[in-house]
């Protein structure tokens, strides 16, 4: 039974901020164009990497989501310091991360997270962009290329014209037709299905697994039982070693940390963990051997790893210099949000959740059917 109290106490307490982080990652998935990564990634150099990694820091993508998301801007055109800093800050970080981080994490850590995610994948795309003499970007014409997107802005503006020349293209005014305010609102729409659906979808299962790992910790496992060895550069490997295999997102890897900073592992050997976890995983190596070149896949290890060390010992030493507060949601559960916000968030995430897992078991049934 104090398993479970202590499950639904995190889950409880994660809820509110992942509804948010969710909500967040949402707007930013349909209001951002499809096409804006894609004219501003296509040069080597340092700015080109650093608009890269800003712009995939706060983007709702997963390991596994931004794998294609990286090939399509690769083939269509971005450099390999680019591609790479997208790689490596997306899943690193992002809107709903950072709020789950504030809440079983604390503040430090949160606003940690994103800087150090940024710099390992400037770091990684630098050095990545180095080579010169690997694989190419192919030189087909992506669906979602300029051309195509002037394409559609001829079309859009032939469709706008004076009335005597729209006799046959009456139907692609719709979206012209339409009242701004409804335009947004379906945006909004637009968003809060994605975040209830693909995205949910996407980090639920991790997520329950990292609370469910957390619960465990919090249960049977002494704070002091890793103490011992949770700090400095064995740690920091041990964290490394344990991630490569692991395909988990940012998101869903924050109650995983939480747990092994309750068990005693330092915040910095904790953050190494959310760093290297969701970049280093053995798929989004491939791809970077893939479509970089094998020599990118050296210069990205040491990138990331090299960078989340450096960021570990940082972390541990702003935390023993300055007394900065780590602290679990357990800790702080009775300080942020009134107990029925909390409430309210955990039953209504419940019931998304609840509804995903019927609607998979549904199209399994159908296809078994037909």
């Amino acid at each position: 039974m104090l398993l479970i109290n202590n499950f639904w106490t995190l889950f409880l307490v994660s809820a509110p901020w992942l509804m948010l982080g969710l909500l967040l990652a949402g707007i930013l998935n349909v209001f951002i164009p499809t096409d804006f990564l894609q004219r501003h990634l296509g040069k080597e150099g340092f700015w080109t990497t650093l608009k890269a990694a800003l712009i995939g820091a706060p983007m709702p993508l997963c390991s596994c989501g931004v794998i294609p998301a990286a090939i399509g801007l690769r083939r269509a055109g971005a450099s390999k310091s680019a591609t790479t800093a997208f790689l490596v800050s997306t899943p690193e970080t992002g809107v709903d991360s950072v709020s789950i981080s504030y809440v079983l994490l604390g503040p430090f850590m949160a606003i940690i997270r994103p800087v150090a995610a940024v710099c390992s994948a400037i770091v990684a795309g630098v050095l990545v962009g180095r080579d010169k003499s690997d694989i190419a970007p192919p030189l087909h014409e992506p669906p979602n290329s300029s051309h195509c997107h002037d394409t559609q802005q001829q079309v859009h503006d032939s469709c706008c014209a004076p009335k005597q020349a729209q006799t046959e293209k009456k139907s692609t005014c719709c979206a012209s037709s339409k009242p701004e305010k409804m335009q947004f609102l379906g945006k909004v729409w637009q968003a809060i299905k994605f975040s209830c659906n693909k995205l949910l979808s996407d980090t639920m299962l991790w997520l329950i697994i990292g609370l469910f790992f957390a619960a465990l910790v919090q249960t049977f496992v002494p704070t002091s039982f890793l103490s011992q060895w949770g700090s400095g550069m064995m740690a920091m490997v041990a964290v490394i070693l344990v991630s490569i295999p692991m395909y988990i997102c940012a998101t869903a890897s924050t109650p995983i940390a939480a747990g092994l900073l309750m068990a005693g592992v330092s915040p910095g050997a904790v953050l190494v963990f959310m760093l290297a976890g969701p970049a280093t995983n053995i798929a989004t190596l491939g791809v970077v051997g893939k479509e970089l070149g094998r020599r990118a896949v050296i210069a990205y290890l040491i990138g990331v790893i090299g960078v989340a060390i450096l960021f570990g010992y940082l972390t541990d030493y702003l935390v023993m210099a300055y007394d900065f507060n780590v602290k679990t949601a357990v800790a702080m559960q009775h300080d942020i949000l009134p107990t029925w916000i909390s409430t309210l968030s955990g039953v209504l995430l419940c019931l998304l959740m609840l509804r995903l897992v019927l609607l998979d078991i549904s199209k399994k049934l159908k296809a078994s059917i037909a």
